[in-house]
């Protein structure tokens, strides 16, 4: 926090005694002040400084007044940072893009309350660039500042708060000002496209290097020849030249990318910068090809080294000429703990010649045998750009993946390469004799070829030459070039992070004035000499073995040295020296940037708000977004809007208006008359970023009259009731005002409507279903609850319905079920088995009504043929399968249990089967008989998948937001028929989620007492169905469903009351599906096609909404207290021990043993598997690892928890069951075999106690080893519990000393633990280095592919390839 003036008011300890009245009068003053302003609000304003790298994770805090103006902010920002006041901008900084951000204007009288500040709320603001360039500093503290004193920012920036970052600017010795800007650099940065920053590094060094960028200068683009868009050099001459002249902190690549042929997804894929400098400079040479610069990358980086073979026995030399544009420098060599201390170790190493000896003998063609020979690298000659790459990045065959090398490795500002080229080869009198032919025994390009490529390079060369000098000439030679090979740094490329992905920056000096740089995308600062030496890499301790993983992650990995040479070094081209088109491309960029610049002016003052509009003609609600110049009228914008929404063939211009609108309330908030030649940045009240309105583009009818909208009036939706339809018509939009009595707003829609006021009734539907009847004359609109936006109902009629209580009448009841029926479309199974249940019941129910009890014993002997466990059901189900029987045989009296409500209710609604107006009475009662015929109908189901709880949750979300209304209804008045109920609902004017009084009191559905056992009960107290409690709306007709959404997929459009159970909707699907509700399941479909079961029968649909959509699965569901459960066989031998079998049904109350009967009939029918009930066992399985031994006699939910979900193993046993009981423990042993480096398989081992003696007893009767030299370790891990054969037997805890296994660090408490065992006097197999390698790849193979030893997924990376047509898919062998 900022201290305030307040706080500041503490006297000082060294003044005066005298002063002290004074002082305490100054406070009091002081504290009076803000006594009297405690009322008003604090408005907390945090402000990030995104215009330099090293502030972009520092924060400006003030806690300011609500009164306070807009101008005093910016004074108050100002004078904290030390920013001169309007040389920078503040915008929103609320987790919105900064781009797509307005600034806040600088100088308004405006409060920052109304500019849109929250009090009590943080409010984040984003201090920016003005018009592209940085902020002016005050000169008064730059002058003061003192550079060397300050911390240089070097490297990635540091995440908000990490070490080392503050979150405030709360040091009193912190001077912001002296922060380096982009004009103290002169340096523009590179923006970072995604993973661009090894291209960003790569390119700053480019244009670093005046050789470079002066070659390419002179480089003349020929548009006539060439696409500039696809043309590389051309891409890349406009960047230098924009890096070089533009105003911008940050330039765009994209362009460059561009003439790449690459599109925006290389720009999330990060690949390796020595890797892009070899493919550009490819490219390059190639777009070069019959130009002067053809030769410009073998001139300014390639060098040539011999790769030789020498007999050590006559002398006789093999070679060959290899060119390179860079040296790579091993960290560490392969098998070695410690790396090289530095970058002139890692040169001697490389040409450091190896020995070829024993059977790595070399064959000589001389001696016409093998012999031992040397072999290694000479440098003939160094490139005038030296680049070397330090192998950070290696291949760990251990883990098998991709690590990174921190070590350090030191490299000097000054780099003598004398020392690496040798004066002669060797003395003897066979080196000078040698020749060519070794080239071709090792495949290798020729010496006359190799010449022939640098036949340019006489002036180049500064090391060996190949001519046949005499050898005091050469000698003389080379020596005068040995002290010319001096060489300076000028560019280290850095990586931070791992071999799975980091960050690049180039540190990079300048030729100018020899000032190192930090080039970190779009910041660049300047950094020291020291800074430099941080990127060495490595850690203050030694080098060891383990150095590298707790070394810094920061090194550099790229060197670029220049050789210093006064004749060849060049300066940078001066303006007056450009070449002609480089001038012309200067202006060119120029004038496109000032056109940017008053691009961005016009788009600081354009006004962006959404528009709608209701399309006159399609009756559709559009929406699109109104982008108009402040300055412009507010009849201009409706000529802008008007082409916007594409109504010119709909409508004439002058039937449009704009007029103020709230979306989200559907509420017309005013209109503008008169107001035409008023600019919209006075009536939108100013340029913001967000507005909290929107605009309408209204229209009307050539004869009709625009109607006023003031503020302060409310928008009424009026829908008209017509009882003898039973239809609501869509809605008509009324005006009223909130102090209009009840009285006078029935006038007013009298008016309307053209409806008697006397007999009106008027509802409001306040919100979620509270239908409040208006009868209070004389009370206002304000007082009964009326808002912006405002929905109501209204009948006038004479019938008696309006004589009736309200909660009684047909008005009340006709809109409760317009309130919540929902349009659902169920999709059917594409073959339907039941089509014989349906011509067995209904249609002879139709035809042979006197035969009742006969069709419904048909049903339930039907559905009996399908039971598979129910005579291990609960003596609770029994009953309740015994009392639904007893209304089964009473059904043909009728359901006397319906009360009067319901009956009058019913005879409103469409009956079941409503296709059939012809039914008689007697079948519809078949109907309702049919409905509670199969009691198991009413049994709860259980979850089939792991989304019970995702399922709940999305459920309520629907509740509150999906399920809310979506009208489209017109804004205008226009005349529409009345759309019936019965022909189709209007489902945008449905509102759901909520109970009507008819649910008040009913018991809510959430069942915890039921929950708990994963299952719902079906039934009241009184022992009836839940479904039959109150008849509720259905009604169904088939549906042609969208194109590609099946063949042979059958649709129902169902519209359904949302509070019937899901138990009733199941019944009332049954004709369509073809079998009993209990053989058939609902799957619930979200938005992104996942299907969820939805199994609480007695569960209402209330989390459905309109337009949802349902799919029926044959298949029978689950009763009450079964769940379902998915087996696994146990396989602890094999690679995959995890083996899915099938799914099975358990029930509450059953034995493993019944449960192991019901799966041997699966076992054989769907896995193949002929067992017989004592050949296998079943286990708890927990992951993939096995746990208790389930027992015959065990009880499920008594001695076995059970769930949804259940998971349990099957293992197959090679012979009788060795655990009887529950004191008994099972454990997989293993033997390792230390002097073989292998494990045998497993062996249960089952004990009668958890003594450490008695298992080693048991493992010595199974292994043959004395019970002395018996050693034990426990397995460690997810079961098989693998472990590298190279590691296990120093890396386990071999034989704990305890005397239990239930103890630490065994607590071996339950079945299916994993013991290793060894024989203590067995030695380890010793290993050659080639055999430890070998079994080291085996190993980590075997790992892998059992997935064990697998810390992460390494990232797959795309090749880089550049393409020079810039057409991916027609050069697909560029590389």
């Amino acid at each position: 926090m900022v201290p305030s003036e307040e706080s500041q008011l503490v006297p000082k300890e060294d003044m005066f005694w005298s002063c002290r009245q004074s002082i305490f009068d100054e406070m009091k003053k002081k504290f009076s002040q803000i006594e009297s302003a405690a009322d008003e609000p604090r408005v907390l304003c945090i402000i990030q400084d995104t215009t330099n790298s090293k502030t972009v994770n520092e924060r400006v805090t003030l806690n300011l007044p609500a009164s306070t103006p807009l101008r005093r902010l910016f004074e108050d920002v100002s004078s904290k940072v030390g920013y001169v006041n309007g040389t920078f901008d503040l915008v929103w900084g609320n987790g919105v893009n900064v781009a797509d951000m307005t600034p806040l204007e600088q100088n308004s009288d405006k409060s920052i309350l109304d500019a849109g500040f929250e009090p009590g709320k943080k409010n984040f603001l984003h201090l920016t660039d003005k018009d592209g360039e940085q902020p002016h500093i005050m000169s008064q503290e730059s002058s003061s500042t003192d550079d060397g004193t300050q911390d240089r920012f070097i490297g990635p920036l540091p995440r908000e708060g990490s070490v080392g970052c503050t979150s405030d600017y709360v040091s009193q010795n912190y001077s912001y000002s002296s922060i380096l800007t982009k004009s103290e650099t002169g340096y523009v940065g590179l923006v970072n496209q995604a993973m661009t920053c090894y291209l960003n590094s790569l390119l700053q060094t480019l244009f670093m290097t005046p050789e470079f960028r002066n070659a390419l200068y002179k480089w003349e683009f020929e548009e006539s020849e060439e696409d500039p868009v696809t043309s590389i050099p051309y891409q890349l001459q406009r960047l230098f030249v924009l890096l070089q002249t533009s105003k911008k902190r940050a330039i765009e690549t994209t362009d460059v990318t561009r003439s790449f042929g690459w599109d925006s997804s290389e720009a999330w894929q990060q690949h390796d910068v020595q890797e892009l400098c070899r493919v550009m400079f490819d490219a390059l040479e190639q777009k070069w090809k019959q130009t002067e610069q053809a030769d410009l990358i073998n001139q300014l980086y390639q060098g040539k080294l011999k790769d030789y073979v020498r007999c050590l026995e006559c002398g006789y030399e093999s070679w060959r000429i290899d060119t390179y544009l860079d040296i790579p420098l091993v960290i560490r060599p392969y098998g070695s703990n410690q790396a090289f201390a530095s970058v002139e170790e890692a040169l001697h190493a490389f040409i450091q010649p190896e020995i070829l000896d024993g059977p790595n003998q070399y064959f000589c063609e001389r001696c016409k045998k093998k012999c031992d020979a040397r072999k290694g690298l000479r440098f003939l000659h160094f490139p005038y750009l030296l680049t070397l790459q330090l192998k950070r990045f290696d291949f760990d065959y251990t883990t098998m993946h991709r690590i990174k090398l921190n070590d350090r490795m030191t490299f000097p500002e000054e780099l003598d390469m004398g020392s690496f080229i040798d004066v002669e080869d060797e003395k003897s009198p066979q080196t000078e004799s040698c020749t060519d032919s070794g080239a071709e025994n090792e495949g290798s390009c020729h010496s006359d070829q190799m010449s022939n490529d640098f036949s340019n390079d006489d002036g180049v060369d500064e090391g060996i030459c190949l001519e046949t000098n005499s050898g005091a000439e050469r000698i003389s030679k080379v020596g005068s070039e040995k002290n010319s090979l001096l060489y300076e740094l000028f560019s280290v490329m850095v990586h931070s992070g791992s071999a799975a992905g980091g960050h690049y920056y180039a540190c990079i000096k300048s030729f100018s004035d020899d000032q190192w740089y930090s080039f970190n995308d779009q910041h660049v600062s300047k950094i020291t000499q020291e800074d430099i030496k941080k990127t060495y890499g490595g850690s203050s301790g030694s080098r060891g073995y383990y150095s590298s993983a707790f070394a810094s992650s920061t090194n550099a990995y790229m060197l670029i040295y220049r050789l210093k040479d006064p004749t060849r070094n060049a300066k940078f081209l001066e303006a007056h020296e450009y070449p002609e088109h480089i001038k012309h491309l200067v202006q060119k960029e120029r004038e496109l940037e000032e056109q940017e610049k008053r691009q961005r002016e016009i788009e600081r003052n354009t006004c962006k708000i959404k528009l709608f509009c209701m399309h006159p003609v399609k009756q559709i609600m559009m929406e699109n977004k109104l982008e108009v110049h402040k300055d412009k009228t507010l009849k201009e914008a409706v000529e802008i809007a008007y082409k916007i929404m594409d109504l010119e063939e709909a409508v004439p211009l002058d039937c449009c208006r704009l007029v103020k609108y709230d979306e989200f309330h559907d509420y017309l908030e005013r209109s503008y008359e008169g107001e035409e030649d008023t600019p919209m940045g006075i009536l939108l009240g100013g340029v913001k970023s967000t507005y909290m309105f929107d605009l309408l583009l209204e229209t009307k009818r050539p004869d009709q009259v625009f109607q006023c909208y003031k503020p302060g009036e409310v928008m009424v939706k009026v829908h008209v009731v017509d009882l003898k339809t039973e239809s609501v018509a869509p809605p008509i939009s009324v005006r009223a005002y909130l102090n209009q009595t009840v009285t006078e707003f029935k006038q007013l829609i009298s008016k309307a409507t053209y409806l008697p006021a006397e007999t009106m009734r008027v509802v409001l539907e306040r919100c979620y279903n509270d239908l409040r009847l208006l009868n209070v004359a004389n009370k206002t609109l304000k007082a009964e609850g009326f808002f912006r936006s405002n929905k109501v109902f209204v009948e006038s009629s004479e019938s008696l319905d309006r004589h009736l209580t309200y909660t009684d009448s047909q008005l009340w009841k006709l809109l409760d079920r317009h309130a919540n029926t929902i349009r659902l479309y169920v999709s059917l199974p594409e073959q339907s088995p039941g089509s014989q249940f349906k011509r067995t019941v209904y249609q002879k129910a139709s035809g042979d009504s006197g035969n009742l009890d006969e069709v419904c014993e048909r049903v339930k002997g039907s559905v009996d043929n399908m039971k598979s466990v129910e005579a291990i059901l609960e003596e609770s189900t029994e009953k309740l399968k015994s009392l639904s029987l007893q209304q089964q045989q009473e059904g043909d009296n009728g359901d006397s249990s319906k009360s009067t409500e319901a009956s009058d209710f019913e005879n409103i609604e469409s009956p079941l089967n409503e296709r059939d107006s012809s039914a008689s009475a007697e079948h519809r009662e078949l109907e309702n008989q049919i409905q509670i015929s199969d009691p198991e109908n009413f049994q709860s189901e259980e979850r089939s998948d792991s989304d019970v709880n995702n399922d709940r949750s999305t459920s309520s979300v629907d509740s509150d937001i999906l399920s809310s209304s979506h009208s489209s209804d017109t804004l205008c008045n226009v005349e529409n028929a009345p759309i019936p109920l019965a022909n189709g609902l209007d489902s945008h004017s449905i509102t759901s989620s909520r109970r009507s009084k008819a649910n008040e009191g009913k018991k809510d559905t959430w069942d915890t007492a039921e929950e708990d056992s994963g299952t719902d009960s079906e039934y009241d107290e009184s022992g009836k169905s839940r479904g039959e409690v109150q008849y509720m709306y259905f009604k169904a007709e088939p549906y042609a469903a969208d194109e590609g959404s099946g063949e042979g997929q059958k649709w129902l459009m169902v519209h359904v009351d949302k509070r019937i159970t899901l138990s009733a909707f199941k019944q009332h699907l049954e004709p369509f599906v073809g079998v009993p509700s209990s053989h058939f399941k609902v799957f619930r479909v979200y938005a992104s096609n996942q299907e969820f079961e939805s199994v609480r029968l007695n569960e209402t649909l209330s989390s459905f909404s309109d337009d949802n959509k349902i799919t029926i699965r044959l298949g029978r569901a689950l009763k009450k207290g079964e769940y379902r459960v998915k087996v696994y066989q146990l396989l602890v031998n094999e690679t995959e021990p995890c083996k899915f079998l099938l799914d099975a049904v358990f029930a509450k109350g059953m034995t493993v043993r019944q449960s192991k009967e019901e799966l041997l009939p699966q076992l054989r029918e769907q896995c193949g598997l002929d067992l017989t009930i004592d050949r296998f066992r079943l286990r708890k399985k927990t992951w993939k690892n096995p746990g208790t031994v389930f027992l015959d006699y065990h009880v499920y939910e008594e001695d076995i928890n059970i769930s949804s979900n259940w998971e349990v193993f099957l293992e197959i046993l090679d012979g009788a069951e060795k655990m009887k009981s529950m004191s008994q423990l099972a454990v997989l042993s293993r033997r390792w075999r230390p002097s073989e480096m292998k494990l045998d398989s497993f062996q249960e081992v089952v004990l009668e106690s958890s003594s450490v003696d008695e298992l080693k007893e048991k493992l010595s009767e199974i292994s043959g080893i004395s019970l002395e030299n018996i050693e034990f370790a426990k397995g460690r891990g997810t079961f098989p519990c693998d472990i590298s054969v190279l590691e296990i037997h120093q890396d386990l805890d071999w034989n704990p000393k305890v005397s239990t296994l239930n103890v630490w660090p065994l607590y071996i408490c339950d079945d299916g633990a994993v013991i290793f065992y060894r024989d203590k006097t067995e030695e380890l197999m010793e290993l050659t280095d080639e055999q430890r390698n070998e079994l080291m790849k085996k190993e980590s193979s075997r790992l892998q592919k059992t997935g064990h030893r697998v810390t992460y997924s390494p990232r797959k990376e795309k090749a880089l390839k550049i393409y020079l047509d810039g057409a991916p898919n027609k050069d697909l062998t560029q590389d």
